[in-house]
């Protein structure tokens, strides 16, 4: 590697250099203290152990104003379990249409045609930093997608492609847009997402989000494979209410939950969804303007009404880069992650391992504008700084 010279460090840090697209930052003004009344060493299922669980429910549901007449359930294994849960428990009454564009959607795919094997099945897919055509969806089937792909930074514009008076179902993993993005609930029969993402929860447990309709799918249709025990939401054909009062399949940690309720305390304390939507849309903006003035840089999504205001995910244009080999490619991303990472400036900016070669900025409501701010001119010298090294070796 070149010597860097050290004059040309930018001259002011991020606060919190982390930038990580899941488990991701922590709240403003976090620390360990805010565990200090967990429910450590008591039942889950004790008086208090199910108050905590149903304060989040209740919180939740209040913050992103949720319908009275849905059901929250707190889940396993995140929101990738929570996504899970819902399609073996759901899937196979109707064909099917599943909307992919990023990894995760096509993890669901795969799901759906190899493990659950669904022969009426239609995909409706685009490559990284593109939406299908969402018009295609055809709606008396059930259409599963993503509202926000984390790892391409795409993002569907709204909820108006999605019709009232659908047949199937829409089913939606929102992981990364819950808390940040405005989700139509009226347009919406199955919701996942999970803590660790727009309120910089920890990791672990999923939040699943059922509309009557989906209750009533769940109630009519018993699916022809082997349930998992924690897939089961019904009971004798009728739906397990417990779940959706807290009372969770498996055992939850009781930490988990005290941080969930501290980011949801805290988002009730900055004014709730309106102020954490408001707060990533600055972000994004903030990321909008670096990359006007910045010529080695673009962004994946090259559709503003598509872009993420989250799981931002960047290309470089630079035409040095553009004419490396594609291994050669792949390395510049690592290396301006690696030399942040070193300066304590930005932690896990490379993007993911799918993906086009580019970087992934977390935007979400809990990172500071002037985090941003502060981390541009790092990211302007780390990628000099990779370029010379690559020169150098040349």
């Amino acid at each position: 590697m070149t010597e860097i010279d050290e004059a040309a460090h930018p001259a002011r840090r991020p606060q919190n250099p982390c930038f990580s697209s899941g488990p991701c930052a922590k709240r403003p003004g976090w620390s360990a203290s805010a565990l200090a009344d967990a429910l450590v060493g008591r039942s889950h299922r004790s008086g208090p152990g199910k108050s905590r669980l149903a304060d989040v429910l209740n919180r939740s549901r209040a913050i992103l104003g949720i319908p009275d007449d849905y059901r929250i359930g707190i889940v396993p294994a995140s929101d990738t379990g929570a996504v899970e849960m819902a399609l073996w428990s759901i899937l196979g009454a109707r064909g099917v249409d599943i909307l992919a564009w990023e990894s995760f959607g096509a993890g669901w795919v795969n799901d759906i045609t190899k493990q659950l094997r669904l022969e009426d099945v239609r995909i409706l897919d685009a490559p990284y930093g593109e939406l299908p055509d969402l018009t295609q969806a055809d709606w008396s089937r059930d259409v599963v997608f993503t509202w926000n792909g984390t790892t391409s930074g795409v993002r569907v514009p709204d909820g108006d492609w999605i019709p009232d008076d659908r047949a199937g179902l829409s089913i939606c993993d929102a992981t990364s847009a819950a808390f940040a993005m405005a989700l139509p609930w009226d347009k919406l029969d199955v919701v996942t997402y999970s803590w660790q993402k727009v309120l910089g929860g920890e990791a672990q447990h999923g939040v699943l989000v059922l509309s009557p309709k989906a209750v009533e799918r769940l109630e009519s249709y018993s699916p022809p494979w082997p349930m998992p025990k924690i897939f089961r939401m019904t009971s004798v054909g009728k739906l397990i209410e417990g779940i959706f009062r807290g009372e969770t399949i498996n055992t939850p940690s009781m930490v988990c939950v005290e941080d969930a309720l501290d980011g949801l305390k805290w988002a009730e304390s900055i004014g709730g969804a309106s102020a954490l939507v408001a707060r990533s849309s600055a972000n994004l903006a903030a990321i909008e303007n670096w990359v006007a003035r910045t010529d080695w840089v673009s962004f994946l999504a090259s559709d503003p009404a598509s872009r993420s205001c989250t799981s931002v995910c960047l290309s470089i244009v630079d035409p040095w880069f553009l004419g490396l080999d594609p291994k050669a490619q792949a390395a510049i991303p690592k290396k301006i992650d690696a030399l942040l990472e070193k300066e304590n400036v930005a932690y896990d900016i490379n993007g993911y391992r799918d993906a086009p070669p580019g970087l992934r900025i977390w935007a979400g409501a809990t990172v500071e504008t002037d985090d941003l701010e502060a981390l541009f001119p790092w990211l302007n010298w780390a990628f000099a700084s990779a370029k010379a090294d690559v020169a150098a070796v040349a």
